[in-house]
């Protein structure tokens, strides 16, 4: 059982996991062991997640989600089976973490009279910079 939050725990039976060789350091037995691990879990038909909170996992552009709904994490960053396992785990329940959050809907603001007079004396300004580096000083 992956506990998220207090309300929402995960049964190991939703959880799939595969084990693949790992690249980077390790000698020949990064060749010989399978180390990493790719985590699923099936975010659509998952009983676990409420509705509000599968919408929102469902929503965010994530490349790590699939077309039919299945969040695949892959851990590679340690060297044993066991670390990589936790590492997957603890990242998938970070981001179903974050989906329990909701977010704040944004207030359109208007700039203030005096913003837009600071604004416009300051392309004044620069404008007015660059009309004196464009005379001939040659000349004079």
């Amino acid at each position: 059982m992956l506990t998220v939050t207090r309300s929402i725990a995960i049964a190991e039976s939703e959880l799939i996991e595969r084990f693949t060789r790992a690249d980077g350091p390790g000698g020949q037995h990064v060749n010989r062991t399978e180390s990493a691990v790719e985590l699923r879990f099936d975010v659509a038909s998952s009983p676990s997640l409420s509705d509000e909170v599968r919408e929102r996992l469902l929503a965010r552009r994530d490349r790590r989600m699939t077309d039919a709904g299945v969040l695949v994490i892959q851990a590679r960053r340690f060297r044993d089976q066991a670390r990589n396992r936790e590492d997957a785990r603890e990242r998938l329940a970070e981001i179903i973490r974050e989906a329990t959050v909701v977010a704040k809907k944004r207030v359109a603001t208007k700039p203030t009279r005096a913003s837009k007079e600071r604004r416009l004396a300051g392309k004044a300004q620069r404008g007015q910079t660059k009309r004196t580096r464009s005379r001939d000083w040659s000349r004079e």
